[in-house]
């Protein structure tokens, strides 16, 4: 979201959450302060081994179902003033877990490999400005790092630097790519070692399309051609294609979440990107983010603007996509608040929406051939009201294979979480 609109939203979003920065702490969870003298090191657990276990419908002060509160590191600590975006990296030499946190002013590399004493190794500050918007992801031991911050480019950090880092430090990047000054996100396909940077200036080469960079050396990194035919690309989801259309199976698959419609390309050839498809909606308002499922037969799609423009519970839309040419709006599902929905993600059989102000929900999606969608779990980090405003939830994290959850919270910093046992 950009521009006009987003400067008034923006206005006002700053002025709501100015007088929502209160921390909750009681008697159940405290919230980590990882200062100078401990390390990161604190004291959340009880006689039951976790921080603040969901017990009759709350973890310490946060409604809660099915999901357990590790820990929580609060943006005091971060010394930031918001949240936005998280990914994760697992060291492939120790297993250690780490949380790539996005900030207002950089991004927090938090060590998670013990979940209930996280550490704080430092922050890598933004290159510019602050921002609103920061997107991490990660390729070959790489954290690749946009902003919509003016002048920001990609940074590029060796994520193998965290290995025995001490607390806390401030990282600087390895290098810089200026060739898209600005960006709001960067998608990577780790089957072909291309990223896709989106969200770019609308006034560029590509439109605010997508640029292609190719990965496969981490470094020198080279910018090989994009796409900017469907306009701008808020957000994507890119693939190696294995699902029902056989007609693009091995081809390299491009999901673009363009603001008004879903747009599909085919980028197997980098000089050459070809279009498959474009499909809008009912009420389409902003077209925000979405992901396949695992047998790339469906795709999940939020509109982030529906819920504060025409009311309604958060709206959710799949896309039956066994045929890539001709994509059918196939189900609707309407979760059991009024929150603002955000990104979502896939693992398994179940979609884990990051729903602002109603935390995060956890949905089972195992029986979706028959329009089956059920709320199996959430976390609330935002317990005031579920209402349409832009504070709460802005990411989750849910592929760690140990099974903690991250989530990135716009007020609140970054919480820890993991499904009752």
């Amino acid at each position: 979201m950009k521009l006009g609109f987003i400067f008034t939203l923006l206005i006002s979003f700053f002025m709501l959450i100015s007088c929502q920065k209160e921390r909750l702490i009681d008697n159940n969870y405290k919230t980590v302060d990882l200062n100078e003298n401990n390390n990161g090191n604190h004291d959340l657990t009880n006689n039951q081994g976790v921080g603040a276990p969901c017990e009759n419908g709350y973890a310490g002060k946060y409604p809660c179902k099915g999901l357990d509160l590790l820990a929580h590191i609060n943006l005091s600590t971060f010394e930031s003033y918001s949240g936005n975006d998280s990914w994760g990296w697992t060291d492939p030499d120790t297993q250690k877990e780490y949380v790539l946190m996005g900030l207002d002013d950089g991004t927090a590399f938090v060590d998670i490999s013990e979940a209930m004493d996280p550490i704080l190794l430092g922050k890598l500050p933004t290159t510019t400005e602050k921002s609103v918007w920061r997107d991490i992801k990660v390729y070959k031991n790489h954290a690749y790092i946009v902003s919509e911050a003016t002048d920001h480019g990609i940074q590029v950090f060796d994520l193998t630097r965290l290995r025995g880092a001490k607390p806390k430090q401030n990282f600087t990047p390895d290098r810089i790519l200026q060739t898209v000054p600005t960006a709001h996100n960067m998608v990577i396909n780790p089957e072909s070692g291309y990223g896709y940077v989106v969200g770019t200036n609308r006034n560029d080469e590509y439109s605010g399309g997508v640029h292609f960079l190719d990965l496969n050396e981490p470094n020198s990194n080279r910018f090989v051609g994009g796409y900017g035919e469907a306009g701008y690309s808020h957000d994507a989801q890119v693939v190696k294609y294995n699902g029902p259309d056989q007609n693009y199976t091995g081809k390299e698959i491009f999901l673009g979440s363009n603001e008004t419609k879903l747009v599909i390309v085919d980028v197997s050839d980098k000089e050459n990107p070809k279009k498959i498809a474009e499909q809008s909606y009912p009420n389409v308002f902003y077209t925000h983010q979405g992901w396949f499922t695992e047998d790339q037969k469906y795709f999940i799609l939020g509109d982030e603007l529906d819920e504060s423009r025409i009311g309604g519970k958060t709206r959710t839309l799949v896309f039956d996509l066994t045929d890539l040419d001709k994509p059918q709006l196939f189900h609707t599902y309407f979760g059991p608040t009024d929150a603002i929905d955000h990104n979502g993600y896939v693992k398994g059989d179940e979609f884990y929406l990051a729903n602002y102000t109603a935390g995060i929900r956890l949905i089972s999606i195992n029986d979706l051939k028959n329009k089956n969608m059920n709320e199996i779990g959430f976390f609330d980090t935002f317990p005031e009201h579920n209402s349409t405003t832009y504070n709460g939830v802005w990411n989750v994290y849910p592929f760690f294979d140990s099974g903690v959850i991250a989530i990135s919270d716009y007020d609140r910093g970054l919480f820890l979480v993991k499904k009752s046992k």
